[in-house]
């Protein structure tokens, strides 16, 4: 005999808010771990004269796989509610859609690049803000 415990059910937005956690967590890892990251010996702080490669496409840095781990943590921890799972969705995606600003705007080669950012990370994060957006205002209506 199964029984079903209501209070493990995750809607929708919990779900989505889990999984993308899940990735960011997953991504936050595989910054810190050599081959992964090309060029990992050249991996700083946070400046724009970090030169190792998520993939070998998406800049990072210590600061920016910290960032990552952040955010994965907080989306895994918030996914155990819907009102909380929705707030990192929507906060979170704003977030990175104005990381995509801010990457837009600065230099590359300037020491504003703290983060550091390169081009395939702003189609990035245009893309994560966008989709974090969208599953926080889809999936987090409430339902009558």
């Amino acid at each position: 005999m199964t029984t079903h415990r209501a209070g493990l059910a995750r809607t929708p937005v919990q779900q989505a808010a889990l999984l993308v956690g899940a990735v960011f967590l997953l991504v936050g890892v595989l910054g810190f771990i050599p081959g992964v990251t090309t060029d990992y010996d050249s991996l700083e702080f946070a400046e724009h004269h970090s030169g190792a490669e998520l993939f070998g496409v998406f800049q990072v840095s210590i600061l920016h796989n910290l960032v990552h781990l952040l955010f994965g943590i907080a989306g895994i921890a918030m996914s155990r509610a819907a009102s909380t799972a929705r707030a990192f969705l929507l906060g979170g995606g704003v977030v990175y859609l104005v990381l995509w600003l801010y990457g837009l705007i600065i230099d590359h080669d300037s020491g504003a690049n703290f983060i550091p950012v390169n081009t395939a990370d702003n189609w990035l994060h245009l893309a994560l803000g966008l989709g974090m957006v969208v599953l926080g205002l889809l999936l987090g209506r409430r339902r009558a």
